[in-house]
């Protein structure tokens, strides 16, 4: 994007890489981000991405409704999860171009494109509360149970969009960092259910607890809204046995971006989806009573 910029009119941008580098020059400053850090571009402003290391590949969110924000923390109290003096905004910057850029804009669900005579990043100084920012995702404070039960994914919940419904969100980002595992008399990996809620869910590094194989990073999975769904079979067998000492999931990072609209996957996603999916439940045992 060296002579072009880009801007979302229809909504802000999530940024989640997975590898590589990613650069974004906007016009209320300069954010740099790598695997293990997020990055969101408010709607409306123009900015350009730059690979520092010849190329990159992750995940972009685009959030159409109430603005993503810090969950509510209720119980939890003052601090934990996501703290606000985590998240940084760029020091002002700006770029003095006198050569032709072209400025592609998404307005209504279509590209729209002009060329200026100039680089439209020239805002020399800005002031307000709505900015770019970047956040480091082991700063996460996770919150988990200390005695029984499997708790809501929710307790992981970095971002929300709100909606008009309490507990049923236009979008959350969570995610599933290195953490503890010490519930007693409980099946700890995600148990089968279905919600009013579609998960799309991503794999930064490492592995997921829930899936033993297939999952790789850079990979997606996709459950709708009231599609059953939950561990695969190994995984299971492996939960099911295993002797429930105190555990520490290390080296992964996954997250999910929720939703309670259905996604609807392009025509690309669909050639390139895995026609098997489904064959990771295949052959679960009926379950024995004690």
């Amino acid at each position: 994007m060296t002579d072009r910029v880009f801007v979302d009119a229809d909504g802000e941008l999530l940024f989640i890489p997975q590898a590589g580098r990613l650069q974004l020059l906007t016009e209320l400053g300069r954010v740099e981000i790598a695997p293990g850090q997020i990055a969101l571009i408010p709607r409306g402003v123009k900015f350009r991405a730059l690979l520092p290391d010849g190329e990159a590949r992750g995940y972009v969110a685009e959030n159409h409704g109430a603005l993503f924000r810090l969950p509510d923390l209720g119980p939890i109290g003052a601090n934990g999860l996501a703290n606000p003096r985590d998240f940084e905004t760029p020091a002002a910057w700006f770029e003095d171009r006198d050569e032709p850029t072209e400025v592609v804009q998404k307005y209504l669900g279509s590209l729209w494109t002009t060329t200026l005579d100039h680089s439209p990043l020239d805002v020399v100084a800005w002031h307000g509360n709505l900015a770019p920012w970047r956040y480091d995702l082991s700063r996460f404070n996770t919150i988990n149970t200390v005695s029984f039960d499997h708790p809501d994914p929710s307790i992981f919940t970095v971002l929300t969009s709100p909606s008009d419904v309490p507990g049923r969100a236009n979008a959350d980002f969570v995610i599933f960092p290195p953490r503890w595992m010490v519930a007693e008399g409980t099946f700890r990996p995600p148990w089968f259910h279905r919600n009013v809620m579609s998960e799309a869910m991503g794999l930064i590094t490492g592995a997921y607890d829930a899936k033993a194989e297939g999952f790789a990073p850079g990979g997606l999975s996709l459950h709708n809204l009231m599609s059953g769904h939950g561990p695969d079979l190994a995984s299971w067998e492996g939960a099911s046995n295993a002797d429930l000492k105190p555990h520490k999931i290390e080296g992964t990072m996954a997250f999910m971006v929720e939703t309670c609209w259905p996604y609807r996957p392009t025509r690309f996603a669909l050639e390139r989806a895995q026609p098997d999916y489904d064959a990771a439940w295949k052959g679960f045992p009926k379950a024995k009573l004690p």
